[in-house]
């Protein structure tokens, strides 16, 4: 990209679209790429060309570094061994279908179609995680397919590396060497994640500077994944581990505030980036499509059989996997529907082009690759497909499948929290009010608020289960009418301030108060 107002163009245009796909409730990626797309194909699109560098430096860490961040523990522990044959095993088996299907398909050599199996093969952690942010799937199904598309790019990067070596410099494979390079990028990547998580979490639990406390949060993926690729490992698992380490334990780094702020802050981060990338795949993918030679104007075709060969090698790979698990799990009859989902949930993004873009443009000879821009076409296409028709339809597929967690049952489970949560806040004051160690009006109170709650939690609980009446708590009416109250104290803030009777300092303070209290009151 060339000017700064293109670039801002861009920024406008992506957050316009997600924008309208949140408020249509689809999937804003698959919205994005058609977007960028259709932008790309009117006349007078300057030509946009995405920078690997950008998308490496910029883009991914703190992608990456978000999704990691959400990642639970407990979940992961439990989908270990599966995660980690999807990470490895899947993915030599995705780029070896991949190579042979390019170079019987498709003009390219074979060296380049191990190329183009290997950019392919690994799921991407950007989409997946874009995707699924809003499917209600069963908390281990979400993890597996998460944590698979975070830890299986060490073994697709090492892929690359080897066979675009092979391109290059037209010699035969070292898997040797390709095995001690997988064990130094993973094994390297994993070291420095986690030091570098270790360090900034003692420097997050000695300051309550929220400012500081921002800036740091921001700089942590952009160190991980720098450090790591300075000591020529994966940066991309650097920022994995250290976002999963620093996310498991990020209740304890920061106060209520600061989590808050920080939570806000990513929002906007991540919605700028995922908006500004996926716009740039539709968008970069004619002007790749024009540098293709005459003989390559088959592409269509080509793209269509390397999408196909991914989901069917991938289906073929998850099934036998998921009945293994289900009956070690002690599952009398298997349940077929979560390998479909988890099969259609594989799609490829950012990760696949980076890749792609990061292939040299000659041989050791001097030679330029004649095969290359193919290769881009490709890549560019097999994420353009998968993002579109796997993006589009995975919610539907979701649903027809079962697996996926009923609306009731989550607020059943979030309401019945509550309860546990406020009698665990009565039985502590009752302890203190037998220690007479604080007034009774104060105990009163908080007995109050606590009673009201717990009145909250026991009617939704009977609204649920049918045996209830439809008659507000207390606690709903109280909410109710003090965010009434908060709009006529806001409405006399700004006449004070309009009949400058208050400074804009106090102003802004008092208005901040009000929007706490207001924020407490939605949330609760």
């Amino acid at each position: 990209m060339r000017s700064v107002g293109t670039v801002l163009a861009l920024v406008v245009l992506a957050t316009v679209v997600a924008t309208f796909a949140r408020r249509w409730r689809i999937p804003a990626p698959s919205l994005l790429v058609v977007a960028g797309l259709a932008v790309a194909l009117l006349p007078g699109t300057p030509q946009i060309e995405i920078s690997p560098e950008v998308i490496g430096l910029v883009v991914l860490p703190p992608l990456l570094y978000v999704s990691a961040e959400e990642m639970p523990w407990r979940e992961l522990r439990a989908v270990w061994k599966p995660v980690g044959i999807l990470a490895i095993g899947l993915v030599l088996a995705s780029a070896a279908a991949v190579g042979a299907v390019a170079a019987t398909v498709t003009p390219l050599s074979w060296q380049m179609a191990l190329v183009l199996g290997a950019v392919l093969a690994s799921t991407d952690p950007v989409a997946v995680t874009a995707l699924g942010r809003r499917l209600a799937l069963p908390p281990r199904v979400q993890v597996l397919v998460q944590a698979e598309s975070l830890f299986n790019d060490a073994t697709s990067l090492v892929l690359v590396r080897v066979a675009a070596g092979i391109a290059v410099a037209s010699a035969a494979a070292n898997w040797g060497s390709a095995g001690g390079e997988f064990l130094l990028l993973a094994g390297g990547g994993t070291v420095i994640g986690a030091a570098v998580a270790g360090v900034v979490a003692l420097i997050r639990r000695r300051t309550e500077e929220p400012v500081l406390e921002t800036v740091i949060a921001l700089v942590t993926p952009y160190a991980a994944y720098l450090l790591a690729e300075a000591a020529h490992t994966s940066g991309v698992t650097s920022c994995v581990v250290a976002g999963v380490v620093l996310g498991g334990r990020g209740d304890r780094l920061t106060n209520a505030r600061i989590r808050l702020q920080l939570h806000a802050v990513y929002g906007t981060v991540v919605f700028l980036l995922e908006s500004v990338v996926f716009s740039l795949i539709g968008l970069a993918l004619p002007a790749q499509v024009r540098a293709l030679a005459d003989g390559d104007r088959a592409w269509p075709l080509y793209a269509l059989a390397v999408a196909a060969t991914l989901i069917a090698v991938r289906l073929l790979w998850l099934a036998p996997l998921s009945a293994v698990v289900q009956r070690k799990g002690g599952v009398g009859r298997l349940n077929w529907r979560v390998p479909m989902v988890l099969t259609w949930a594989g799609t490829r993004g950012v990760m696949p082009l980076a890749a792609a873009l990061s292939i040299p443009e000659s041989a050791k000879d001097g030679s330029a690759l004649a095969d290359r821009p193919l290769v881009l076409v490709l890549t560019t296409s097999v994420v353009v497909v998968t993002l579109v028709v796997q993006g589009f339809t995975l919610a539907p597929v979701v649903r027809r499948s079962g697996i996926a967690l009923e609306p009731a049952h989550t607020e059943r489970e979030e309401v019945e929290a509550r309860s546990r949560l406020a009698h665990a806040g009565l039985a502590r004051l009752e302890e203190l009010a037998e220690l007479e160690a604080v007034p009774d009006v104060v105990l009163d109170r908080l007995r109050r608020g606590l009673n009201a709650r717990l009145e909250d939690a026991r009617d939704r609980l009977a609204e649920g289960d049918g045996t209830g009446t439809a008659t507000e708590s207390a606690d709903l009416v109280y909410r109710q009418l003090r965010r009434d109250l908060i709009t006529v104290e806001t409405e006399e803030l700004r006449r004070l301030y309009d009949g400058h009777r208050i400074s804009d300092t106090t102003r802004r303070r008092l208005q901040r108060s009000l929007d706490l209290e207001e924020a407490r009151l939605s949330d609760a």
